[in-house]
């Protein structure tokens, strides 16, 4: 399982409900999760097979801002 970190501006309850359709249709519903207390907004992702790619356009595609974080 490979862990992915994103910095995004998803910032609040009502915006983790507009993306979890996307993500939940990318990663699988049980495989990612936004800090909302982070300041950065951080976005983990646990996969094995998506790319870092899928995941930003499918966090775009619900109108969020994203940039992987090493």
């Amino acid at each position: 399982m490979t862990t992915l970190k994103f910095k995004t501006n998803i910032n609040c309850g009502g915006c983790i409900k507009s993306v979890t359709p996307n993500l939940d249709n990318v990663v699988g519903h049980a495989n990612w999760k936004v800090d909302t207390d982070n300041p950065d907004k951080i976005l983990t992702i646990e996969t094995e097979q998506v790319s870092s790619e899928k995941i930003i356009q499918a966090v775009q595609k619900a109108g969020f801002k994203i940039e992987e974080v090493n």
